[in-house]
């Protein structure tokens, strides 16, 4: 670390001073003692009304349709009224199935103004996983667009506490195709719902607590029943003072001003990431719900639409996955856009090869790369690693923010507290555990699940990781991706890490297959840059340089098609292992 710069110790001490914006105090929340920011606002609705204080910036750009702050603000009260009309109260959950656009954020926010509980559900699941997280939730009123309509439309006579549904035409300028109405749920038109908005509207006059229930996001399901995670107004306006606090403190760091005469400029995020998923609600729309940034939404993800968007919206900010950012820097029109604009490159949510920080750094001059953690069981950010940190340190997702204690816990422990005299130190390895006003409380409807994840305020996270003596995480893989070789343990994510390093490798997967004497060996899944063509042993020699020998893969298959995914950009193990497995079998 440069000498001269400000160290995060020190950066962190002076933000969190008595009197300052980010000065912290305790709290029991949920008859837990925490930490907590200070200064924090109570609950979202604070939020939304501060959205106000940016009221003629454009907030929401999706193609043609644009919302500036405070269009965006009027309509999400006047939604609220009409759900009152629709009887939502206090406590009621209000679904949200649909593709990212500007009605589902005013959605999101009518829903929280009211206190109902807004539940983004997956726009990619099946008709029988909708639903599974309606029926799960209890949704009284969804949202969606016309193609999740019909998704839904043959479960209607089953989901007994749907008592109505509301669509979002795919046409802005015509009503939404209803089709037949239903015999007890009502099928209505958003727009015609939403009607005349008044240019002074604010929302309706309801009582809310900091800890009343806010949002329910379901995980992704990669094993088992998806569960609706359920945050609080307390853990969701955590989660923006982090990331506050993040931004406050890199920039102080950089010696960027913070300060200024007149407003600062409007940064422009790329929401190329689904809204149902904590990252794109909680850490981008949220955010720049307060912040006063512009959110230019894709319908799906396509980097040469990504980058068209970049130079035409003056894009500053990308975020995303690692995948995301891999796929439009190997772009073969990269070159041909304007890409100046750009700040920040972050990531999160999966593992990213440290070569990607490299790439970045060369591909845009002006940026600060990052990579973080969070899951949504913690409302999305616990660290960032950003800018020269994350040159310096490209395996670690930063620093945790203050009012998080991260602990190191043995994986066999199975108490309740991290206990005292668990083993400690930069090398030393365990499951991490999160306690924090920013993890919500528990799983809906879900005892068992949440007294095995959630223990006197703690999250066992189910990640393995370690934290340096600087106090930077390093999560080096899933404690169910870790595959034991022979009585060694290898983590994927080390060796993935490994194989990035390869100038030919686009994209890879390591996953564990039975093997009758070793138990598991370790398998890597390949997908190679456009043109290039290598062999197994080439990368096995690679690999060999840069790791143990019980680490290096014993199988390698190359694949053309993209590795599966789900919409948060994590690789289905699950299923590639499936896949490879029956390639094995049939000698492919």
């Amino acid at each position: 670390m440069s000498s001269n710069r400000l160290s995060i110790v020190d950066a962190t001490a002076q933000l969190t001073a008595p009197g300052q914006m980010f000065e912290m105090d305790t709290a029991t929340v949920l008859g837990t003692p925490m930490n907590v920011w200070k200064h924090a606002p109570a609950t979202l609705r604070q939020i939304l009304d501060l959205s106000l204080n940016h009221a003629t910036r454009e907030f929401l750009v999706y193609e043609e349709q644009r919302l500036t702050f405070d269009e965006h603000y009027r309509q999400a009260a006047t939604f609220a009224h009409r759900l009152v009309a629709l009887d939502v109260q206090k406590g009621d959950r209000v679904a949200i199935a649909a593709r990212n656009l500007p009605q589902w954020v005013v959605a999101f926010w009518g829903a929280l103004v009211v206190g109902a509980v807004a539940v983004p559900l997956n726009a990619w699941w099946t008709s029988d996983e909708l639903g599974y997280g309606l029926s799960d939730s209890g949704s009284k009123i969804v949202l969606v667009d016309e193609e999740r309509l019909e998704r839904i439309r043959p479960l209607l006579d089953e989901l007994e506490f749907v008592t109505t549904v509301i669509v979002i035409s795919e046409d802005p300028s015509r009503p939404a195709q209803l089709g037949a109405p239903h015999a007890r749920v009502a099928i209505l038109d958003f727009q015609t719902l939403l009607g005349d908005v008044d240019p002074l509207q604010t929302p309706p006059d309801v009582a809310v607590d900091t800890d009343d229930d806010a949002t329910m996001f379901y995980t992704s399901g990669t094993t088992g029943r998806p569960k609706g995670a359920v945050g609080t107004h307390r853990n969701l306006v955590t989660n923006l003072m982090n990331l506050f606090f993040i931004g406050q403190r890199a920039a102080m760091r950089l010696e960027e001003s913070l300060d200024g005469d007149g407003p600062s400029p409007q940064n422009a995020n790329l929401l190329n990431i689904p809204l149902f998923h904590a990252t794109g609600c909680l850490a981008v729309m949220v955010v720049n719900t307060a912040a006063g940034g512009k959110v230019v939404m894709m319908h799906h993800f396509d980097a040469a639409k990504a980058l068209a968007l970049i130079e035409r919206e003056h894009i500053t900010m990308i975020g995303g996955v690692p995948t995301i950012a891999m796929q439009i820097l190997d772009h073969p029109d990269f070159a041909t856009f304007d890409t100046t604009t750009v700040r920040s490159v972050s990531y999160g949510g999966a593992p990213a090869p440290p070569e990607l920080v490299k790439r970045i750094r060369a591909a845009f001059p002006k940026a600060q790369p990052g990579n973080g953690y969070g899951l949504t069981e913690t409302s999305a950010a616990v660290a960032l690693n950003n800018g020269p940190d994350y040159v310096e340190r490209p395996r670690s997702c930063g620093v945790p923010v203050p009012v998080c204690e991260v602990a190191i816990v043995p994986e066999s422990f199975e108490g309740s507290e991290p206990p005292d005299d668990r083993p400690t130190g930069p090398e030393v390895l365990g499951e991490v555990w999160i306690k924090g006003p920013n993890v919500v409380r528990g799983y809906w409807h879900k005892p068992e699940a949440t007294a095995q994840s959630f223990t006197n305020g703690w999250l066992h996270t189910g990640d393995i990781g370690r934290i340096d003596d600087d106090g930077y995480l390093y999560i080096v893989d899933r404690a169910k991706d870790m595959i034991i070789r022979g009585g060694e343990n290898v983590y994927s994510v080390t060796v993935e890490a490994a194989i990035f390093e390869h100038p030919a490798v686009t994209d890879c997967a390591v996953i564990g297959v039975p093997h009758p004497v070793l138990g598991e060996e370790v398998a890597a899944v390949i997908v190679l840059r456009a043109g290039r063509v290598i062999e197994a042993e080439e990368l096995s020699r690679h690999v060999a340089q840069r790791l143990a020998k019980f680490e290096v893969p014993t199988v390698i298959m190359f694949r053309t098609d993209p590795l599966p995914r789900n919409p948060q950009g994590k690789v289905l193990k699950r299923e590639l292992r499936a896949s490879l497995l029956e390639q094995l079998q049939r000698g492919d």
